[in-house]
Order: C-alpha cells, then sequence, then structure tokens
C-alpha cells in the first residue's frame, strides 16, 4: 500500500491579475508506471560539463501529487538537474546514474521522446516563441496529442488566465514577463502532462507578478497536479511544497518536508535572511 503523505495546506490570498478563480521513429513503447507512486526517481546523478562536474551523485524522488522543491544558490546546479531530468541535450554535456520516469530508465532518452511520457517543462526564462500568436504557442505546447481536443484544451487555459484570451491573437513577444510565465505555463498545461517541471519561475519578475505565479503553482498543488520544482526564492518555494531538497555545489545536503526546512536555523540563516 502507497504511504500516506502529508499535504501542504495552501495559503489563500486575494485573487492574482491575469488568472482565473480557482475551481474545483520505431522506439521502443514506454512501459506502463509500476505499482506505486513514484513519478521520477534519480540515483547518483552526476553531470558533467567537458570535465567539470556539476552534480555529484544527487538523489531524489517526486511523488505523484506531490509539489517537490529543489532550493539553493546561483550556480548549484539546479537548472542542470531540471535540464537532465526532461533530456535536454547540451554541448560537451556527459550523463551518470540513474533517472527513472514513470518505471522507464530515461537518462539516454532525447527530450521528445520523455515528453512522450508526461513530462512537461516550463523552462528558465521562459521560453515561448515571441513571433509566434499566443494561441500558436499553445498548440505547440500539444504537439505531441492526437485526440481531438486540443481546442477545447486552449478555451480551458484561457479561462484559467484571462489574460492569455484577451490576446490570443497577439505576438506572444508583446505580452509582459508576468504573462509570457502564465503562457509558459499555459504551453505546458496544453500536453496533459503527468509531471511539470518549473526552472526559476520567478526570475526577472516584480514582486507583485513573483506572487501571481507562486499562487498559480500553488492553484496547480490543489487541483493535484504533480510538481518538480526549482528556485531561488526558498521561503515561496518552501512554503508550497510538501519536500524539499538543498542543492549546494552539486551535492544535496539536506532534505525534509517544507516546513522542517522553513523551520530550520541553517536554512533561515542561509537562504531567508534570518
Amino acid at each position: 500500500m502507497p504511504e500516506q503523505r502529508r499535504r501542504a495546506v495552501p495559503v489563500r490570498g486575494p485573487r492574482s491579475p491575469g488568472v482565473a478563480p480557482r475551481r474545483e521513429v520505431a522506439e521502443r513503447a514506454p512501459r506502463p508506471p509500476p505499482a506505486g507512486d513514484t513519478i521520477i526517481k534519480v540515483e547518483d546523478l552526476r553531470v558533467f560539463y567537458g570535465a567539470v562536474q556539476v552534480l555529484k551523485g544527487i538523489n531524489f524522488e517526486v511523488r505523484e501529487g506531490e509539489v517537490v522543491a529543489i532550493i539553493g544558490s546561483n550556480g548549484a546546479g539546479k537548472t542542470t538537474t531540471l535540464k537532465t531530468v526532461s533530456g535536454v541535450s547540451e554541448l560537451l554535456k556527459s550523463v551518470r546514474g540513474k533517472v527513472t520516469i514513470l518505471g522507464n530508465r530515461v537518462e539516454s532518452w532525447p527530450a521528445h521522446r520523455i515528453a512522450r511520457l508526461g513530462v512537461a517543462h516550463v523552462p528558465e526564462g521562459r521560453k515561448i516563441f515571441p513571433n509566434q500568436s499566443v494561441r500558436d504557442n499553445l498548440l505547440l505546447g500539444a504537439f505531441g496529442r492526437k485526440d481531438s481536443e486540443v481546442d477545447k484544451d486552449i478555451d480551458e487555459q484561457c479561462r484559467r488566465f484571462p489574460i492569455l484570451g484577451e490576446r490570443r491573437m497577439q505576438p506572444g513577444g508583446l505580452l509582459s514577463g508576468g504573462e509570457q510565465q502564465m503562457l509558459a505555463v499555459a504551453r505546458a498545461l496544453m500536453s496533459r502532462p503527468k509531471v511539470i517541471l518549473f526552472d526559476e519561475p520567478s526570475m526577472g519578475l516584480a514582486p507583485l507578478i513573483v506572487k501571481q505565479i507562486f499562487d498559480i503553482v500553488r492553484q496547480l498543488h490543489e487541483e493535484g497536479r504533480t510538481i518538480l520544482l526549482v528556485e531561488q526564492m526558498a521561503f515561496q518555494a518552501l512554503e508550497i511544497a510538501d519536500r524539499a531538497y538543498v542543492l549546494e555545489n552539486g551535492t544535496i545536503t539536506l532534505e525534509g518536508t517544507g516546513r522542517e526546512l522553513l523551520e530550520n536555523p541553517r536554512i533561515k540563516e542561509a537562504y531567508l535572511g534570518a
């Protein structure tokens, strides 16, 4: 029987602008997930760029319905972790160790094949297509789908993020930074993912917009989504997280529930300014 998990109590606040109110080649086919609820399992993950080792044997897991946060300072290896999990290829990069997603060993798989398992990556810096319309950006999020409900899901995302509906035919590059982040999230949701990877979703945004973005992550959590969140803003990430890991210089040095790490004196001093 799967181990019972404690869920973080959602922090409810005023509705954020632009966000809708909360609503209750021949490849071997991926195997179905094994019994249990582990979605992602990373074991002894070591990543090198040429002779430089960035990740030094890290281990973590993400279970169904959880928000798991990885916090750490700039350069700790957080983005490398997410790119490795989602299969993003990079020049001179080599990977050792195991990455298992839904029972499939994927550390050698390309990104498009991992995406087909139900992994959506909201990348650092948003990476929308600025010359394409908002609608076309959403369509690109559904590139791997073969069902007939893509237009229905576009309408759903425009209800979730009303500002995207208002600007559906405008180029994505005309959106503000916060609106582009909403578009990046909506694009990820268009794939109907089983797990969403968020890479520094607050980066480069004003404080009010940062609050909106964390409200979005919190809402997705309440809907039962499985989320792996990488973030420098430790307080906000730990408030949302069911569990969290601290990554320092390519090594995981602490782990625990979000609440435990919020109350840890070392974390308060290093990341929360206490």
